[in-house]
């Protein structure tokens, strides 16, 4: 079933001006403008973040509905897709355990498409994490991913995550394990007609 209803979700400190936010968005408007694309700026809360998605795609039909997420967005992808049941979820070098990895980034943050925009990491939102992590764990293994529901780019030259968990996370998906290439995807360019291939939108 084609995907009428497209959702994307930015990591850490980004935006939707990210690269590859702005790359996805561009080809969705001139290639398929009768899709429904959202791609919301996400507060640093956690759960208030999934509280805004979950309200703004309340009305979104789940089985033509797909998310693309990355790092941290690609946790919520996998997050949201269990809640919801979606087509399809596209997740690009997703965080895996992003209650340990942002530990060390309470305080005062800086937006990294704004340096002069500033947020505060709270110590309860790793909490917040943590919860969702354990909410990953349960529904997984009531729902495993399966190839034709989820697809995965994981670089092995991720400065930031270890591809090896990236890999273990989004087991039993369709996976395009890059040898190189970086946390970005900097060399997205070469692998976003296999994520449009994959969401299968409508024109």
């Amino acid at each position: 079933m084609t995907t009428t209803h497209l959702l994307y979700l930015h990591g850490f400190r980004s935006s939707p001006q990210s690269m590859k936010a702005q790359k996805v968005s561009a080809r969705v408007r001139a290639q398929h403008p009768g899709v429904v694309w959202w791609c919301p700026q996400l507060p640093p809360s956690p759960a208030e973040a999934m509280r805004l998605v979950m309200d703004g795609i309340r009305d979104w039909p789940r089985e033509h509905m797909a998310v693309v997420g990355s790092s941290l967005g690609g946790f919520y992808a996998r997050w949201l897709a269990l809640q919801t049941g979606c087509a399809r979820a596209v997740l690009l070098n997703p965080a895996v355990f992003p209650a340990r990895d942002l530990q060390k980034y309470i305080g005062e943050q800086t937006a990294w498409h704004d340096p002069a925009e500033r947020f505060f990491f709270e110590p309860s939102f790793v909490d917040q994490l943590r919860a969702q992590e354990q909410d990953i764990a349960h529904l997984s293994a009531q729902h495993p991913a399966t190839p034709a529901r989820q697809f995965a780019i994981v670089a092995q030259g991720d400065e930031v995550l270890d591809w090896r968990e990236m890999q273990a996370f989004c087991a039993g998906g369709e996976l395009r394990l890059l040898p190189g290439s970086d946390h970005a995807i900097s060399d997205f360019d070469d692998h976003i007609d296999a994520v449009f291939r994959f969401l299968d939108l409508t024109n």
